[in-house]
């Protein structure tokens, strides 16, 4: 008999971690590897030290590897000393920050994910049409910031359903549109609620809830009634590493814990363990997370779907590179008919994180 099979009282007498069950898709997503791939080459590109509007993506040991590199994040564009370059984060930036950006004189690059591009877009667009928009978004989260600076006067945040019901009685038409990150369970009860309050409320043809976000909790979703115990890797401050917390829960998983690290695992798990990362956690971390349980029974990985979506750096950005290696080749007497691309789309962000160097400890 597996230990998945054995009865509960049988797992927790038994000591120690039986089996690994490792959920695909997890860890870094499209938006993520391209913003965390533009940074690191900005940091080889420029000398120290490179600034980044906002953390540039939401997880602790990511931002202090580039911290240790010479990356200074900041909350206001005013910090950034004019001429210095500015990476924008992956979570979008409200379009006076861009132009202060732009206005300190610096290269600036502007990571967003291309799904809140998508989300801007249409908030622009319906806002030029005379909509009222009903945006679904975390309080404070840095993509709500910046989507709803697209168009202030308006869009209205709600979180809940009953939020819903505390908007005005609008005269204009009224349309919905989310913060990418979020569960379905959350998207899901606002929808039906404001179609209940708004006649003919307009909703885009094609969900603004990120691909990788419902697919990382898709695989979770798949192995969590299998488990004793449910890890999720990722940041306190990452909206889809707390609804993967929250999806175990509600899956009927005893015990679900949020580490940063492998560090902070407890040190009674048994049985059998579920293990994610979300979007923004790195694959260094998941196997430091595994290599810390020491299952006897090995791992098993659950995969539900491939993702094969890709995201390109920004436009400048890849300009750059080629200028820089087009000038490198030709100091070295290379041809330059002959040079390889950069082959962007074949780098692993996770393992470019690593080659900048170790993580070092975390800073709890």
């Amino acid at each position: 008999m597996t230990a998945a099979a054995a009865p509960t009282g049988q797992r927790a007498a038994d000591a120690g971690v039986g089996k690994v069950l490792l959920a695909a898709p997890r860890g870094f997503c499209a938006g993520v590897e391209m913003a965390i791939k533009a940074l690191a080459w900005m940091v080889q590109a420029f000398e120290a030290p490179v600034y980044c509007y906002h953390e540039i993506v939401h997880n602790q040991r990511v931002v202090h590897r580039f911290e240790d590199l010479g990356v200074v994040f900041v909350d206001d564009i005013a910090e950034v000393p004019a001429g210095r370059p500015i990476m924008l984060s992956a979570h979008g930036s409200a379009p006076e920050v861009v132009e202060a950006a732009r206005a300190r004189g610096g290269y600036v690059v502007d990571a967003v994910c291309p799904l809140v591009t998508k989300v801007h877009h249409e908030v622009r667009t319906r806002a030029g049409k005379g909509y009222q928009i009903v945006y679904v978004g975390h309080e404070g989260h840095e993509e709500a910031v910046g989507t709803m600076a697209v168009a202030p006067a308006a869009i209205h945040r709600v979180e809940s359903a009953l939020e819903v019901d505390d908007l005005p009685a609008f005269d204009a038409p009224v349309a919905i549109l989310a913060q990418t990150t979020l569960s379905h369970r959350e998207w899901t009860g606002v929808l039906e609620a404001a179609r209940a309050r708004y006649r003919d409320l307009w909703q885009p043809s094609r969900s603004d809830l990120c691909f990788a976000t419902t697919n990382r909790q898709s695989a979770l979703t798949e192995i969590a009634p299998r488990c004793d115990a449910v890890v999720v890797i990722g940041s306190i401050n990452s909206s889809n590493t707390n609804a993967l917390v929250s999806l175990a829960v509600e899956a009927g998983c005893d015990r679900v814990f949020r580490v940063n690290d492998a560090d902070e695992l407890p040190d009674d798990l048994a049985g059998v363990v579920g293990v994610t990362a979300g979007a923004s956690a790195p694959e260094d971390l998941v196997r430091a997370v595994i290599e810390r349980l020491d299952p006897a029974q090995g791992v098993t990985e659950v995969e539900v779907t491939d993702e094969d979506e890709y995201f390109p750096p920004p436009r400048n950005l890849r300009d750059l590179l080629t200028a820089i290696d087009l000038a490198a080749t030709v100091t070295l007497g290379g041809s330059v008919a002959d040079r390889a691309p950069l082959g962007d789309r074949d780098i692993d962000a996770s393992h470019v994180l690593e080659c900048l160097g170790p993580a070092g400890p975390s800073r709890r």
